[in-house]
């Protein structure tokens, strides 16, 4: 199963780690840790022009992405017990 992350960016559900509000990123000294790490191997990918609202951890990135978290996660919920 496949879940739709904004713009044109699909990734597998199986690779699917965790999505966060994007909120997390000011009120989480580990997360902006976390996050820096991912920049600088190159493995965080802005998806659209939109303001991002979720931060979607993969197995392989870091997806900032336009789409609410609780909307992802209603997704990811979705396929989870429909897959």
């Amino acid at each position: 199963m496949y879940i739709h992350l904004g713009g044109e960016k699909i990734i597998r559900a199986a690779e699917l780690v965790a999505i966060f509000d994007i909120s997390i990123e000011q009120s989480s000294k580990l997360s902006k840790q976390f996050v820096a790490g991912a920049r600088k191997r190159k493995d965080v990918e802005t998806i659209g022009e939109e303001e991002p609202k979720s931060i979607v951890v993969t197995k392989q990135k870091i997806y900032y992405s336009p789409i609410s978290s609780s909307t992802l996660k209603k997704r990811a919920h979705y396929f989870a017990a429909n897959g």
